[in-house]
């Protein structure tokens, strides 16, 4: 069982960074992939990045890629993602997610355990 608890969201003009954490329980953190996904309002969950559970790989959607750099440190059970150069259609509620299977997955149905999510407003 791991529950993840989300960190850092907030209020950023067209350009800014945020910086969001991800704090999982669990003794087997390290063995799971750790995913991002977002939610606008009025549309699917849609994935963000991922990486595996060495750190070693990481993958990002398109629509992030350049922009968002996703990292862990399995001491801290923790997983972030540094947003740079931030765009209002980035408008949405984050979501940390882990996958047991500790590969590389962009699906939402193949992740196991979810958090609450946290809010990240960009102004144009």
């Amino acid at each position: 069982q791991v529950q993840l608890v989300e960190s850092g969201g907030g209020l950023v003009q067209a350009g800014g960074s945020l910086r969001l954490s991800c704090a999982a329980s669990g003794r087997t953190f390290s063995s799971y992939a750790m995913g991002w996904f977002r939610q606008a309002p009025g549309k699917e969950r849609e994935f963000v990045a991922v990486i595996s559970w060495t750190g070693g790989r990481t993958y990002y959607a398109d629509s992030v890629k350049g922009r968002f750099t996703i990292s862990r440190d399995n001491a801290k059970n923790t997983v972030l993602l540094q947003m740079n150069s931030l765009k209002p259609e980035d408008t949405a509620v984050y979501y940390c997610a882990a996958d047991r299977t500790s590969g590389i997955r962009t699906m939402r149905a193949e992740y196991d355990y979810w958090g609450q999510g946290t809010q990240v407003t960009v102004s144009s």
